[in-house]
């Protein structure tokens, strides 16, 4: 099973526009958007939902009012302030509730229950693409890396019932912990940057992350003639740490017109643009192990 995980250091690189574009590119595989903090592939995707499921992480406290004496117990000892009393009932404030389960220790009625937390919801789909997998984290709600887990083990089922080979995932911006998630069993992981001050910064701590997982890497220079110096640095860069740097964009209109008609950048009649990306997935796949297909 191979895969593509497209990541950057930092957002609005153009990470998710690409991936819709290799998406559409791509002649049989499973999307997989693992941004599930803040999940935007859809908006071009557009998918039509068909299975959907609970995503249930930690455990939050809720109180038996019927069991309850109100002694107050639960309040002196929770360290969040997420119990309140209200007219002498007691109730737990979920948003403030961090699940430690002291409270349910030191209950002398044991009146509180200690059920699963429902954090979101993820989606088995169909789009113009082919399948998608994505979810949705509630809003405040942590344990995105263990999500993202759950799509990338879903996605594989899907691709092996489906007797497809290739995952194209977009995952999050940044370094985190949804970002360590997204990487594994990666066959290759493009960085998408731009030649900023910030793009190059965060360029090199998602290098060094890619490095710590001995995962193969390429670049994909976006807006690339924003500044020739730091268009230059990053290639400087990118050589001294032996990373291929698989293309340069431009950054033009054609992108927004794309999102604004709801499609990816290959989609609709060619453009320059829409056949640089074009080129730039076709450089991909040695590194991916196949044959371009455009």
């Amino acid at each position: 099973m191979r895969e593509l995980v497209v990541i950057s250091g930092k957002g609005g690189t153009g990470k998710t526009s690409l991936t819709a574009a290799f998406a559409h590119l791509a002649e049989k595989k499973v999307l997989c958007d693992l941004d599930v903090d803040a999940p935007d592939l859809h908006l071009i995707a557009e998918p039509t939902i068909q299975r959907s499921g609970p995503f249930l992480s930690g455990h939050v406290a809720e109180i038996d009012g019927t069991a309850c004496t109100s002694c107050g117990t639960c309040m002196e000892v929770c360290a969040y302030g997420a119990i309140q009393n209200v007219d002498g009932r007691f109730t737990v404030a979920s948003g403030h509730c961090e699940g430690c389960k002291v409270c349910v220790a030191f209950c002398p009625e044991q009146a509180i229950d200690f059920p699963d937390r429902l954090c979101g919801t993820w989606y088995e789909s169909e789009t113009r693409f082919g399948p998608m997998i994505h979810a949705q984290l509630d809003p405040g709600q942590e344990n995105s890396g263990k999500l993202v887990t759950l799509l990338k083990a879903k996605a594989r089922e899907h691709a092996q019932q489906k007797g497809v080979d290739l995952i194209v995932s977009d995952g999050a911006p940044g370094i985190g912990c949804p970002v360590i998630s997204s990487l594994s069993q990666a066959t290759l992981v493009l960085l998408v940057t731009e030649p900023t001050p910030s793009g190059l910064h965060d360029l090199e701590r998602v290098v060094d992350l890619c490095r710590h997982f001995r995962l193969p890497s390429a670049v994909l220079i976006n807006k690339a003639d924003l500044n020739q110096g730091y268009q230059t640095a990053i290639h400087t860069f990118c050589q001294s740490r032996d990373i291929p740097v698989v293309g340069h964009l431009p950054h033009d209109p054609e992108v927004t017109r794309a999102m604004i008609r709801g499609q990816a950048v290959t989609e609709g009649p060619e453009t320059p643009f829409g056949a640089q990306v074009r080129q730039i997935w076709a450089n991909l796949q040695p590194l991916l192990g196949a044959p371009a297909h455009t």
